[in-house]
């Protein structure tokens, strides 16, 4: 059987993505650069061909809520937003954490702060890996490079909340969700059934069965005992996850001299940065971090080894080199370049950048 390939933008890819996992519902609401998810699922009208229920939400707020709801009960639900929006969310996703439930949020970065500016950037790397919310928890974060990643981390992004019962996030920026692609698309999945849900989640509330028996879900416990047993156990399942679900791409490491570390669309204009530089001679690597959280500290430590100088390339003022440092502790000197306000850098910028700090660091000395 042929793959069945689309030209469509990231934003589309997500939901057509979502319909073709057999996601049970989609709450959100509309919000600039993201909102062609919600308009193409509206478009696509899964509710008369797979059940899917496709809902705009009165508010974020009322969004994160929904799919708190409808995880509760087992669904394959999700929502998406951008920036301020997702800020919104923020507690709705720290209950979710805590009340252990699978859940897809997707974020489609725009400039800040506050409602900042309706052009790409990557600044909610903080909020997304940090834990945007209260408490001691973390999200499982994808960072997508292309179209076709945004289309596959839909059903990755859903199998790990799943098999981890914990929210994860797909954290793109801008340029993703609105460039256009070539995509294949995944077959088309049944939803599961209700005896299936049961089967697979039997934390889920069902309702009541044989008179009061029923599952509550909540993210309170008043007993500090029991909520310190509570959040050792999300530890352990997070220490799991680190274990386990790494995920980064290595080029061009195994003679560089320089390396830069970039995610998302940035990765792809450092790819092209790091193609010139070798027409002149100079060896620069690159690791992208494919999940944000887990960070792949190792494996920016091994691709560092032998480096003189490593560059974190982000669209924002530094976020992720805090991780990057810490992956090298002082072994190599780590630099950043970024462009904020939704302007976006070119090849020739990120080049000029890596000679600035390393090659000829006089340049730099004001």
């Amino acid at each position: 059987m042929k793959d069945e390939i689309k030209l469509m933008k990231g934003n589309e890819a997500i939901a057509h993505a979502a319909i073709r996992y057999g996601a049970d519902g989609y709450f959100g609401y509309p919000i600039t650069p993201q909102s062609e998810v919600l308009e193409t699922l509206e478009a696509l009208m899964p509710w008369e061909t797979t059940g899917m229920v496709v809902l705009q939400a009165e508010s974020e707020v009322a969004s994160i809520n929904m799919v708190y709801g409808g995880a509760a009960t087992g669904k394959a639900v999700m929502t998406s937003s951008s920036s301020p929006g997702v800020s919104l969310m923020q507690e709705g996703i720290s209950y979710l954490a805590a009340s252990e439930l699978p859940a897809l949020i997707v974020n489609v970065m725009r400039g800040g702060p506050g409602l900042g500016t309706i052009h790409p950037s990557q600044s909610d790397y903080f909020q997304a890996t940090k834990g945007g919310g209260h408490g001691d928890y973390h999200l499982i974060v994808l960072a997508p490079s292309t179209v076709q990643e945004m289309a596959d981390f839909v059903g990755l992004g859903f199998d790990l909340a799943f098999k981890y019962r914990t929210p994860s996030m797909i954290l793109a920026d801008g340029i993703v969700g609105q460039m256009m692609e070539k995509v294949v698309l995944p077959p088309q999945r049944e939803r599961r059934t209700n005896e299936e849900i049961k089967r697979q989640c039997p934390w889920a509330v069902t309702g009541k069965e044989g008179g009061r028996k029923r599952n509550i879900v909540t993210s309170l416990e008043l007993d500090s005992a029991v909520m310190e047993k509570n959040n050792e156990r999300f530890q352990r399942t997070y220490a799991e996850i680190e274990k386990n679900e790494v995920r980064y791409e290595a080029r061009f490491t195994e003679d560089a001299d320089y390396l830069i570390v970039a995610f998302g669309s940035i990765a792809r204009i450092c790819l092209k940065a790091i193609e010139e530089a070798r027409k002149e001679g100079i060896k620069i690597g690159i690791v992208r971090p494919i999940t944000l959280w887990p960070f792949p500290y190792d494996a920016i430590r091994d691709a560092a080894k032998n480096v003189k100088g490593i560059l974190c390339v982000e669209l924002n003022a530094g976020q992720m080199i805090e991780d990057v440092r810490l992956a090298v502790s002082d072994s190599v000197p780590v630099k950043h370049f970024g462009r904020m306000g939704g302007i976006v850098p070119n090849p020739q910028e990120v080049l000029d950048a890596l000679k600035k700090d390393f090659i000829n660091p006089s340049d730099s000395k004001a």
